[in-house]
């Protein structure tokens, strides 16, 4: 009865939900990053349940660089904060 629901369409649904909540409820970037990549891979597992494997195959190329551009605006993001601290540090001193 039970093993009637666990195939590749559940567990991949299962997997792209708990990366969603992951990114709505986590509060550091890099842990948004490391679920929103759970959430690709159970896009990525949906699409191939759908049989739509040249979606997936696309999805599976684009997923990676989306990551990797994700983290480089991150890394930018971070650069700012810290001259932005920086600066209204120096002002408080001056």
């Amino acid at each position: 009865m039970v093993l009637e629901f666990i195939n590749i369409s559940t567990i991949s649904a299962a997997v792209a939900l708990i990366g969603a909540a992951g990114i709505i409820l986590l509060p550091k970037p890099i842990d948004k990053v490391i679920m929103f990549t759970l959430l690709q891979g159970g896009f990525i597992g949906m699409i191939v349940a759908a049989k739509y494997l040249d979606v997936a195959m696309a999805a599976a190329l684009f997923d990676p660089i989306s990551t990797v551009i994700l983290l480089i605006a991150i890394i930018k993001i971070n650069d700012v904060r810290k001259k932005k601290l920086n600066a209204q540090e120096e002002l408080n001193i001056a």
